[in-house]
C-alpha cells in the first residue's frame, strides 16, 4: 500500500513538472518566435534538400561546399518563384477587393429589402435590425480587403525572415555529414519530416492547380488567386481546406447573381476535390504516416496556433509528430506518445518503433 502511494505520488510530481514545463516552454517560444519560426522552417528545409547534397557529394563526387551551394540555389529559385506568385495573388487581390465586396454587400442591403418586402421584419424589430445590419455592413465593407489581404500575410511573413531562414540553411548544411547516419531517432525524424513535407507540397500543389483550373472552367474572376489559397491553405489539416473552399463564395455570389446552381458549383466542386484528395488519396500516399490521432491533430493546431499563429498551424503537424517520436525514446513518457498516437498505454503497437 505504501509503494502504491510512493507511486501515485511519484507520477504527480512528474506530471505537474511537465505541465509547468510545457506552460514554460509555450511562454518561452512566444517570446522567441522571431528566431525560432525561421529556425524551424529551415530545419525543414535542410530536411528536405539534404538527400540532394548527399547525392552530389556521395554519387557525382561534388565538394561538399559546392553541393551545399548547388541545394541553396535550388531553395532560393523555388522561393523566388513562391514570392513572385504571392505578388502576383497580393496585386490581384488588392485591386478586386474593393469591387467584390461591394457587390457581395450589396447583395445583403438586397436580401434584407426582400425580407421586409415579405414582412418578415415587422415594427420596431425592423428599426432596430436595420440599424445593426447597416452598421455592421458598413464595418465589414471597410474592413473586407484588409482582411482579404491578411489571407497571404503567412506566407508573406515567411518571406520577410527569408534571410535569416537563408542563414540557418546555410550553416545547418555546412555541419552535416554525408552520407548521414540510417539509424537512430534523429534518422527517423528526418525521414518522417521529408515524407510528410514532400507528400504535403505535392498534394497541396494538386489541389491548387486542380481547384484554380475547376474555377478558371467556371469563368470565376480571380480564379488562380483561389487557386494559389488552396494550396497555401492545404498546409492546414483540415481547417485549410474548409477555408479555402468557401473563400471564393463571396465573388461567386457577386459575379453569378442570377445563377444559384453556379454559386453551389463554385463551392461544391471544389470542396468535393479536397474533400476527396485529403480523405482518399493523401492517407494511401502518406501510408503509416506521423502517428498521431485526428484529436492530436486538431488539438495541435489550437496549441501552435496560439503560440505561433498561422505559421504555428501550418509547422504544427511535423512539429508534434517529432515530439512523439522523441517522448517514445523515454519510459517514462512513453505513454504520453502513445496517447498521441491514439492508443491507451498497454494496448499493442504493430510498428517498427516497437522493435527498435
Amino acid at each position: 500500500m505504501t509503494t502504491r502511494i510512493h507511486e501515485e505520488r511519484v507520477w504527480l510530481v512528474i506530471g505537474s513538472l511537465m505541465v509547468l514545463a510545457t506552460a514554460t516552454l509555450a511562454v518561452a517560444l512566444v517570446y522567441a518566435e522571431p528566431v525560432m519560426v525561421p529556425l524551424v522552417l529551415a530545419i525543414f528545409i535542410v530536411t528536405i534538400v539534404s538527400p540532394i547534397v548527399d547525392f552530389l557529394v556521395v554519387r557525382w563526387r561534388f565538394p561538399h561546399s559546392l553541393a551545399i551551394a548547388a541545394a541553396l540555389m535550388l531553395v532560393l529559385a523555388i522561393m523566388a518563384v513562391f514570392a513572385f506568385l504571392l505578388y502576383k495573388a497580393s496585386m490581384e487581390i488588392n485591386a478586386e477587393a474593393d469591387k467584390y465586396s461591394g457587390e457581395f454587400f450589396r447583395l445583403a442591403e438586397r436580401a434584407i429589402d426582400q425580407l421586409r418586402d415579405w414582412n418578415v421584419i415587422k415594427g420596431t424589430a425592423e428599426e432596430t435590425l436595420e440599424e445593426v445590419t447597416s452598421r455592421l455592413i458598413g464595418e465589414l465593407k471597410s474592413q473586407l480587403p484588409s482582411v482579404i489581404s491578411s489571407t497571404l500575410g503567412t506566407a508573406t511573413n515567411i518571406l520577410s525572415v527569408g534571410l535569416l531562414v537563408i542563414i540557418f540553411v546555410v550553416f545547418m548544411l555546412a555541419g552535416r555529414k554525408s552520407p548521414p547516419k540510417t539509424a537512430g531517432v534523429y534518422a527517423e525524424i528526418e525521414s518522417a519530416i521529408r515524407r510528410y513535407s514532400l507528400t504535403k507540397f505535392v498534394i497541396s500543389a494538386v489541389t491548387g492547380i486542380l481547384v484554380g483550373g475547376i474555377l478558371w472552367l467556371f469563368g470565376l474572376p480571380m480564379a488562380g488567386v483561389f487557386g494559389m489559397l488552396a494550396f497555401l491553405l492545404n498546409f492546414i489539416p483540415s481547417i485549410g481546406s474548409i477555408v479555402a473552399t468557401l473563400l471564393p463564395l463571396p465573388v461567386a455570389m457577386a459575379s453569378f447573381e442570377r445563377d444559384s446552381w453556379m454559386v453551389l458549383l463554385v463551392v461544391a466542386v471544389p470542396g468535393a476535390i479536397q474533400l476527396f484528395i485529403g480523405n482518399v488519396i493523401e492517407p494511401k500516399l502518406m501510408g503509416k504516416g506521423l502517428e498521431l490521432h485526428p484529436v492530436t491533430i486538431l488539438l495541435a493546431l489550437v496549441a501552435w496556433g496560439l503560440v505561433w499563429g498561422p505559421i504555428g498551424m501550418v509547422l504544427a503537424v511535423p512539429i508534434t509528430a517529432m515530439i512523439r517520436i522523441i517522448l517514445f525514446q523515454f519510459a517514462t513518457t512513453k505513454p504520453i506518445a502513445e496517447v498521441l498516437a491514439g492508443r491507451l498505454p498497454g494496448q499493442g503497437r504493430d510498428t517498427a518503433l516497437d522493435k527498435a
